[in-house]
């Protein structure tokens, strides 16, 4: 009996549309950025999948 996944998600499709360069792309995106930093949230390190 073999595993079957219902959903394969591509992280390269994941990081185009929500990742570090998509955001600082657009003047929407980097006000998304600062508010999380100023949160206190790290924004530029990689996020694990």
């Amino acid at each position: 009996m073999s595993t079957h996944y219902e959903k394969r998600r591509s992280h390269v499709k994941r990081a185009r549309t929500f990742g570090f360069r998509a955001r600082m792309k657009t003047h929407t995106g980097r006000k998304i950025l600062n508010r999380k930093r100023r949160f206190g949230r790290a924004v530029n390190v990689r996020s694990s999948w």
